[in-house]
């Protein structure tokens, strides 16, 4: 009998045409994006899909010089780095709270978290509005990270909940016979053993954050303290609009993002628990 691994699969050539045909979905935008970002104002309009018959680097100049966009980028790396921090510690330690407290209440909180996946934020913007007037943080660059953990935390707690749930107990209880205390539990060895649960976390908000307009349009007026998003706004005029420049600030948008994706999502590859508890 021939092992698994060498049973041929029939279904096998109409999956990778249905992963391929995906593919071409999911890059024909950005490369129209990109090559339309090398094209000037009337090409794009005479020829959006085809290659450009002349480089136009305007765009990509008036992004780098006597210009405030590289100022956005840092704002909108600072937010985006920030929230994911912030919602993978306090994500995790509340999944691993729910999990490690043995109490009827314990269920009631996850229940808790969870039920904010079916809540939009959106809704409570005049309140939130209110929140960061008070706190004084109206204008400023932080005013949407502590919305944005707050967006996070649910499908944070969701998913590593489940994932902190199958780790063997063996573990934990080797541990506390060595001495080690909750937090140490949970530096050592939880977050060492959750790190592909915490990569796919990051992955799920990390466009969301980086792409969001509608809480850096309520909370950022100042100009100086714009997100990347918000600060292409500007380009849009009244009566015309230059697409050149706007789409070569998207396509620089674009190379944080991916660099991020592929940096979190290698942890997806890695046999993080394999052989940690023998038989």
């Amino acid at each position: 009998m021939r092992p698994p691994s060498m049973i041929r699969d029939p279904m096998k050539p109409f999956k990778y045409l249905l992963l391929s045909l995906w593919s071409l979905l999911v890059f024909f935008p950005l490369w129209t994006m990109v090559v339309n970002s090398f094209k000037f104002k009337n090409d794009i309009y005479l020829d959006p899909f085809g290659l450009p018959k002349a480089i136009n680097l305007l765009g990509y100049k008036t992004v780098f010089e006597n210009s405030p966009f590289p100022r956005y980028f840092l704002n909108s790396l600072l937010v985006t780095v920030a929230s994911l921090a912030l919602i993978l510690l306090f994500g995790s330690l509340a999944a691993y709270g729910c999990v490690r407290w043995k109490s009827r209440y314990s269920k009631w909180i996850y229940l808790f978290f969870v039920a904010g996946l079916t809540v939009p934020i959106k809704i409570g913007s005049v309140n939130l509005l209110q929140i960061m007037i008070k706190l004084g943080l109206l204008d400023r660059t932080i005013s949407v990270i502590p919305v944005y953990v707050a967006m996070g935390l649910p499908i944070a707690v969701f998913t590593l909940y489940e994932f902190i749930k199958g780790i063997p107990g063996e573990l934990t209880e080797a541990a506390l016979i060595d001495g080690a205390g909750p937090l140490k539990i949970y530096s050592s060895i939880i977050v060492s053993l959750i790190r592909p649960a915490l990569a796919t976390v990051a992955i799920f908000n990390l466009v969301p954050i980086w792409n969001d307009l509608w809480f850096p349009l309520i909370f950022i007026r100042q100009d100086s303290q714009r997100t990347l998003i918000l600060g292409v706004t500007r380009l849009f005029g009244e009566y015309q609009t230059d697409w050149s420049k706007i789409l070569a600030v998207l396509s620089l948008s674009c190379v944080p993002v991916i660099i991020l994706y592929l940096t979190m999502a290698k942890q997806f590859i890695e046999g993080l628990t394999s052989g940690a508890v023998k038989g």
